[in-house]
């Protein structure tokens, strides 16, 4: 997978989250402030709940975290390992799925990331740890336990052959449904992100502060 379909889609599965905390918090919150206990599940107390659109979603997201710290994290481990395993040492290692792609990456970042918050209340750190752990899941790389599991099955990683990597890059793109899908679904979304910045009058302040 590519770069729209890890920035769109890992947008799309926040925003669906942020949707899904929308629809319970509003019960808890007013039931706290009633001293009552919550509904059972099978009673809707959100009025307004079916109205909920998109828009008002990805309003409470902004309200919540950095959207640009979720696009940066949705990517951080091609950010890192590419130029490292595949520029900088590439003799060395001679993949661009390394040190960021294994499973101990993800576990040190959201440790950092739950210290960051419980201690100061940041939150960023975890933003990041999110942005990672969908690239994780979206690179599918239970496919390759030796890298995501690493060190336990060695300290070297899978090695492939790169002369033909920007080749094969574009072959995928264009004959592999679960890569060229991914990378439409991914571009629409971050279109539609876009084109909502713009309507909102929001794009210059997104680019400052990752406000939307």
């Amino acid at each position: 997978m590519f770069v729209l379909g890890h920035a769109g889609i890992t947008l799309a599965a926040a925003v669906l989250i942020t949707a899904a905390l929308a629809k319970v918090q509003p019960t808890t919150r007013v039931n706290e402030l009633r001293g009552r206990p919550q509904a059972s599940p099978g009673m809707s107390s959100s009025q307004g709940s079916s109205s909920v659109g998109i828009a008002s979603w990805l309003t409470s997201l902004v309200d919540r975290i950095d959207i640009r710290l979720l696009l940066i994290g949705s990517l951080l481990p091609d950010i890192i390992d590419k130029p490292v395993g595949m520029f900088f040492f590439r003799d060395t290692f001679s993949s661009g799925r390394i040190f960021c792609h294994t499973l101990l990456f993800l576990i040190v970042i959201t440790l950092g990331g739950l210290y960051l918050y419980w201690k100061r209340n940041k939150t960023w750190l975890l933003v990041l740890s999110f942005g990672t752990f969908t690239h994780l899941i979206l690179d599918r790389m239970w496919l390759t336990p030796r890298t995501l599991l690493w060190p336990l099955y060695g300290f070297s990683f899978e090695r492939v052959d790169l002369s033909y990597w920007t080749q094969a890059m574009f072959y995928a793109l264009l004959t592999n449904p679960t890569t060229y899908i991914s990378e439409i679904v991914g571009a629409v979304i971050v279109i539609c992100f876009v084109l909502l910045l713009v309507r909102k009058g929001n794009l210059y302040s997104f680019f400052r502060n990752g406000r939307a």
